[in-house]
């Protein structure tokens, strides 16, 4: 087992069940493994994978509490962020994580095969091209909101299981006022700073659309 470890998801999820310690801590040494045979995120990102990647990718966990039997669909998914992480913290939750990209797709793939995830679907697919409804679309910063909506405008189940309305859970940073207002999209914006205290999350947010 790797030097580096999951303890600042720890920090913030206190509740953890042993597998999915377990499941966090296998994913440095899956990502280091896979990451020096399919570039999936920035070389020099590996030794923050836990910050920068997966604690990034449970700030729409400290949002929202997907519950038993939704569908999440991970657009851009890459190497498997947000939806492996999540799908970690929410086995009874089904995630579906598409990407164009298909070698990013058997990343994905190996990953959710080695921690044993039951709840992960990962399809080489464009977004336009799913067809199934879903309650939540994820992704992060995949590309603008007045691009991505277009993507995943009416694959959204018309029944809402969770406290909050179905909709968009999109993880970007940055001053996305222009962004929001070119979109002509109702968003709300929630600082990742509210959940997370190192400086890496200071300007970044949980984007909710609702559907």
């Amino acid at each position: 087992m790797s030097e580096v470890k999951p303890d600042i998801i720890l920090k913030y999820f206190k509740n953890l069940t042993e597998e999915q310690i377990a499941q966090f801590s296998q994913l440095y040494d899956l990502y280091s493994f896979w990451n020096a045979q399919i570039n999936v995120i920035s070389r020099k990102d590996i030794d923050e994978l836990y910050e920068r990647h997966i604690l990034h990718s449970l700030a729409i966990a400290k949002f929202c509490s997907f519950k038993a039997g939704e569908k999440i669909l991970d657009v851009g998914t890459g190497g498997g962020f947000p939806g492996i992480p999540l799908a970690i913290m929410f086995p009874e939750t089904q995630f579906h994580l598409v990407d164009s990209i298909g070698k990013k797709i058997k990343v994905v793939t190996e990953v959710a095969a080695a921690l044993g995830l039951k709840n992960v679907k990962a399809s080489h697919l464009r977004a336009e091209q799913v067809i199934d409804k879903y309650n939540f679309v994820v992704s992060r910063a995949v590309t603008r909101l007045i691009d991505f909506y277009p993507w995943i405008k009416g694959k959204f189940a018309k029944e809402n299981k969770n406290a909050i309305q179905n909709g968009i859970l999109y993880l970007k940073g940055g001053d996305l006022t222009e962004e929001i207002k070119e979109s002509k999209l109702k968003a709300e914006l929630y600082p990742l700073s509210a959940y997370f205290d190192e400086e890496f999350f200071e300007t970044k947010f949980v984007v909710y659309i609702p559907q």
